[in-house]
């Protein structure tokens, strides 16, 4: 069971995020559903570890076996989601992870991946280019230039 549930304030998600770098480059994906770009990651389930659950979500979103280098941010959001206007209180922990002896640089600049019935879109984006892209989360574009040596704790609101 994930780690999410309904208020009338609002939805709550306890979700891991994997930072995906290649030099100055962030794997960023979006799906059918999505039309901004986001990075891999999801919900976590009862019971589970969030370092188990970010390597999970690579395997089940990208199919490659990653390593976590170490977590970078604990990020408190606080926003509406675009698509559906729910608004939401979202715990995420953001880990840099090593995908380096794995095919996924060999698969292009942009690739599809399926994972079930959905369909996602991976893009290597430029540093550089995140302030113009329709991307979440926000405090990325900025902060992708410097990343904590040791997990630093935050809050967003969108």
């Amino acid at each position: 069971m994930d780690i999410t549930f309904e208020t009338e304030a609002g939805r709550f998600n306890y979700r891991v995020c994997a930072v995906l770098l290649d030099g100055e480059r962030i794997l960023a994906m979006h799906d059918e559903r999505s039309p901004y770009f986001y990075l891999p990651g999801g919900r976590v389930k009862m019971g589970e570890r969030a370092e188990d659950a970010v390597l999970r979500e690579v395997r089940e979103e990208l199919g490659v076996e990653a390593n976590i280098v170490r977590p970078v941010w604990l990020n408190q959001g606080f926003f509406e989601e675009d698509v559906t206007g729910e608004r939401f209180h979202e715990l995420c922990i953001y880990y840099l992870v090593d995908v380096s002896g794995t095919d996924l640089l060999s698969r292009g600049e942009t690739f599809l991946w399926q994972e079930g019935k959905r369909t996602h879109t991976y893009t290597w984006l430029p540093f550089e280019r995140l302030e113009e892209e329709y991307f979440y989360p926000k405090f990325l574009k900025k902060k992708i230039f410097s990343l904590p040596d040791t997990l630093t704790i935050q809050a967003e609101y969108e």
